[in-house]
């Protein structure tokens, strides 16, 4: 629930924000006003905390810090494959993360790049490929473990969230675009296998996606992903443009960004967690949120001391691309 700190924050600043564009008080209070109306109108509340904490930190998790495979855990088989969600099962972790892709004749698969070039022994975008075209390439091909993997195939959305359910760990589903299409399968996937509602959450970098799937279902689990300084830096801190002027407004936008997330989309899209890069994460910012019933996962946690930091200290569930030994982080 938005705390009234909240509420007192965000219409503080966009009644100044609004003063500043017009320099008419009444102007600028009608526009808060309306913000407040259009807030209230049609935000989602969040999922019952119960349902929430049911897939968010499901019973038998070692430590108190569920520990999610990254892509299915990345490191130890070949990402988003059953073979990875089978290892990931193996390896204790309590869910896996998958990210959700669609093949031109619009069947929903597992892939995190928009082409297939990085993980497996083809190439080009997996929008303009057929479900057939894909599963006649080998998804272990570029694997370190490739030998032991080989052959492994691309799986479909369906195939994969039944092995999940097979071996009974909790899902989320990464979303990086296409919000219609992606609410219309996975809203599918929940009305073939309502076990998801208590053992999955919809997770997105885009808040659209998010407010999409709540439309379509609003029952479901759902996560805001953020990561800081993501418009105006790459993952490994590096500037995303030479340009002195365009980094300095993307690194408007970025505040801009954060802000929104911490007092706004949060709350409109009615979110049970914030996925958050690691880095970014202290024992004051778990408080934070969890204030507002949301919980904290960290990504991408992938060394043991790391591990011990979450489990002992934060207690809070980690995304980790190795379940079995340090890495470093695949972005």
């Amino acid at each position: 629930m938005l705390q009234v700190g909240d509420e007192w924050t965000f219409f503080s600043a966009a009644f100044l924000l609004a003063m500043l564009g017009t320099r008419s008080p009444a102007a600028a209070s009608a526009l808060a006003a309306s913000l407040y109306v259009f807030v209230v109108l049609f935000r989602f509340p969040q999922v019952p905390a119960e349902q929430a904490g049911r897939a968010l930190r499901p019973s038998g998790s070692s430590g108190g810090a569920p520990a999610v495979a990254h892509r299915a855990g990345s490191h130890d088989a070949p990402e988003n494959t059953l073979a990875a969600i089978r290892e990931a099962s193996r390896n204790g972790a309590s869910g896996v993360e998958l990210d959700l892709s669609f093949t031109v004749d619009g069947v929903p698969v597992l892939m995190h790049d928009e082409t297939v070039d990085r993980t497996t022994n083809g190439s080009g975008p997996v929008s303009r490929l057929q479900l057939t075209q894909l599963k006649r390439l080998d998804a272990s091909s570029r694997h370190r473990l490739k030998e032991k993997f080989s052959g492994e195939k691309v799986p479909t959305l369906q195939e994969a969230v039944e092995e999940c359910v097979r071996h009974q760990l909790t899902i989320f589903f990464d979303v990086k675009g296409l919000p219609d299409k992606a609410a219309s399968a996975l809203a599918e996937m929940y009305k073939r296998f309502p076990v998801l509602y208590n053992s999955s959450v919809v997770c997105s970098f885009e808040p659209k996606v998010i407010y999409k799937m709540r439309q379509a279902d609003p029952k479901v689990v759902t996560a805001l992903i953020h990561r800081p300084w993501r418009l105006s830096r790459f993952d490994d801190g590096t500037p995303r443009t030479p340009s002195s002027w365009s980094q300095f407004w993307s690194s408007v936008l970025d505040v801009l960004l954060d802000w929104a997330h911490h007092n706004l989309l949060w709350n409109l899209c009615g979110v049970s967690a914030i996925l958050m890069q690691k880095d970014f994460i202290s024992p004051d910012y778990v408080q934070y949120w969890a204030e507002r019933d949301v919980e904290v996962v960290g990504w991408t946690v992938n060394t043991a001391v790391e591990k011990r930091y979450y489990q002992d200290l934060l207690k809070i569930s980690y995304i980790t691309d190795s379940l079995l030994e340090d890495c470093d982080p695949r972005y």
